[in-house]
C-alpha cells in the first residue's frame, strides 16, 4: 500500500493524489501539515529532513517533493501514455513540469495567490498585486500557447507533467481577481474538471487559508 502524508488543501499534495488516482494505484493519505502538525517530530524528520508535505511511501522507501514523486509514480507504475519511453518525448513534457515550478509558481502562488490569502481585503498591498498580476498574465499566455497543440500536454490523456502544471488551474480559475481571457487554457481547465481525479483531489476549497 502506498502511503502519502499531507493535508488536502496543499496544491503539492493534490500533485500527488491526482497522479495516484490517474494511475489507479491504491493508497491512503495521512493529514500532516498546516493545522494538522506533526511534522516536527523526529518520526517525520526520518522521512524528510525538509519538514514540508508530501512525503510518500512506497514499500519501505520515502520520497518527498512532489514532482520528484510523480516521476517516479509514472516511471514505476504509469502507462506509455502517462509516462513516455521515449527519452526526448518525456524531456519535452518535462520541461513544462520544471517551468512549473521555476516559473508558474512564482509568478501565481508567490506573487498573487499568497498575498491575497494571507491578508484581508484593505490590507492588500494593491500596487504589488496588480504587477504580480501582469507578470502572471505573460506566463498564462506561454501556457496557453502550448496547450494550442492537444487536449493535454501529452497528448489526448493526461501525463505526469499535466499533474503538475494543472493543480494550480482551480486556484487560477476561482479565485477574484481580473484574467485575461485565454481560450486554449480556459478549454483544458475544462477539461480537467471533468475528470473525477482531477474533481476529487485538486478542486478542494481553500476558504480555511484565508486571513481572518
Amino acid at each position: 500500500m502506498i502511503t502519502v502524508w499531507g493535508r488536502t488543501t496543499s496544491s503539492n499534495v493534490q500533485t500527488v493524489m491526482w497522479a495516484l488516482a490517474e494511475i489507479g494505484l491504491e493508497h491512503e493519505r495521512i493529514d500532516a501539515g498546516g493545522p494538522f502538525g506533526g511534522l516536527d517530530t523526529p518520526e517525520f524528520f526520518a522521512m524528510n529532513p525538509n519538514r514540508l508535505v508530501p512525503v510518500l511511501r512506497d514499500g519501505g522507501e520515502y520520497l518527498w517533493e512532489s514532482a520528484s514523486i510523480v516521476r517516479y509514480l509514472g516511471a514505476r507504475y504509469g502507462s506509455e501514455q502517462f509516462w513516455p519511453k521515449d527519452p526526448l518525448k518525456r524531456a519535452r513534457l518535462d520541461q513544462w513540469s520544471d517551468w512549473t515550478k521555476t516559473t508558474l509558481v512564482p509568478a501565481f502562488l508567490t506573487n498573487v495567490f499568497q498575498p491575497m490569502m494571507r491578508n484581508r481585503p484593505g490590507e492588500r498591498d494593491e500596487a504589488a498585486l496588480a504587477r504580480g498580476l501582469e507578470g502572471l498574465m505573460k506566463v498564462m499566455r506561454v501556457f496557453d500557447a502550448r496547450l494550442a497543440e492537444g487536449d493535454y500536454l501529452g497528448g489526448a490523456e493526461p501525463c505526469f507533467a499535466d499533474c503538475v502544471a494543472g493543480v494550480l488551474l482551480y486556484r487560477y480559475f476561482t479565485l477574484e481577481i481580473e484574467r485575461t481571457h485565454l481560450a486554449n487554457l480556459q478549454a483544458y481547465y475544462d477539461r480537467l474538471t471533468k475528470r473525477p481525479a482531477y474533481a476529487r483531489h485538486v478542486m478542494v476549497s481553500y476558504d480555511s487559508m484565508r486571513a481572518k
